[in-house]
């Protein structure tokens, strides 16, 4: 290396030192500049802004970016929650319909005067329309067996159809195969049960509608038949006959005269249980016991060993 070069090079390295040493010194310098400092600084000035521009715009860059992560990983957990609560929404409300459920079979076993099983609803085949077709239960051939009556608080729900393993099929009332005998009550007279007409119930098997009707409905009933004409908005109740169903329960009300020719009348019952809605049933394994003739009478004992006292 010449002497030329090492004395640029060591010109140049004094000039790198000496001038970051003067603009500092101007910059901090106090009261009038002096005409060096008013000159240094104008020429670094546009050098400090565009300094200045690069390492603002680095720095808010970074800052955005972490910025950026902190958002994220907080609608991460935002979205974990959520999804967390939507689960625990989703389970309390199948609890709140599985207590209904239990509430509704404790009322029903509290009124059915028979040997009941009580059974949770799992599946609901659907139509076209969106109508259930039939109900499966969780209960099978161990438990229960074809034709035993299915019951909820509401009324009558059908008959036990099939029964395979663990579950069994329900045939709704207002299927085509469905036979239930029942009797029309005045809803204004409730008590007055037995003087109504009596007919049997078939379900129409429509795929739009749950509506069930009645055929050669008797016109004329124990009480005459003024009180024996059956009018839009009767209750249709079960009979009891026919060992299935209890009596007094009710399968729906009459929304349509149909056909009257003058001795018997045709209707169409709207049922009162929903079965879109129903989550646990009650299967009746034995027919009610029949009403005991004698059990507002009074009856005396016999006397002991058949002898009267002295």
């Amino acid at each position: 290396m010449t002497l030329r070069r090492r004395l640029v090079d060591w010109a140049l390295t004094g000039l790198l030192i000496l001038v970051p040493a003067l603009v500092l010194r101007a910059s901090l310098s106090r009261g009038t500049p002096s005409a060096l400092d008013q000159a240094l600084l104008r020429i670094t000035a546009p050098l400090e802004k565009a300094v200045s521009w690069v390492v603002e715009g680095i720095g808010g860059t970074w800052s955005r970016y972490v910025a950026l992560a902190d958002v994220e990983a907080e609608n991460r957990e935002l979205r974990a929650d959520n999804e967390r609560l939507r689960k625990d929404l989703a389970a309390m409300t199948r609890k709140a319909y599985d207590v209904a459920a239990l509430e509704d079979l404790a009322v029903v076993k509290k009124r059915t005067p028979a040997d009941t099983l009580g059974a949770r609803v799992i599946g609901a085949p659907l139509s076209p329309q969106f109508r259930v077709l039939r109900l499966t239960i969780d209960r099978g051939d161990r438990e229960v067996a074809t034709d035993m009556p299915v019951i909820t608080s509401e009324g009558p729900v059908g008959r036990v159809d099939k029964v395979y393993g663990d579950y069994a099929d329900v045939v709704l009332i207002s299927d085509p195969s469905s036979r239930i005998d029942v009797v029309i009550r005045d809803p204004a007279q409730p008590a007055v049960q037995a003087s109504g007409a009596r007919g049997l119930l078939v379900g129409t098997g429509r795929a739009d509608a749950y509506a069930c009707k009645i055929e050669w409905l008797e016109r004329q009933g124990r009480a005459g038949p003024a009180e024996a004409k059956v009018k839009v908005g009767d209750e249709v109740v079960t009979s009891g006959l026919g060992a299935s169903f209890p009596a007094g329960l009710v399968v729906g009300k009459v929304s349509k005269i149909i056909g009257d020719d003058g001795m018997f009348q045709s209707v169409e019952v709207n049922p009162t249980v929903d079965v879109s809605r129903v989550r646990a049933v009650m299967v009746l394994l034995a027919p009610p016991p029949p009403p005991d003739p004698d059990a507002k009478s009074r009856r005396r004992s016999d006397f002991a060993f058949g002898a009267r006292p002295l």
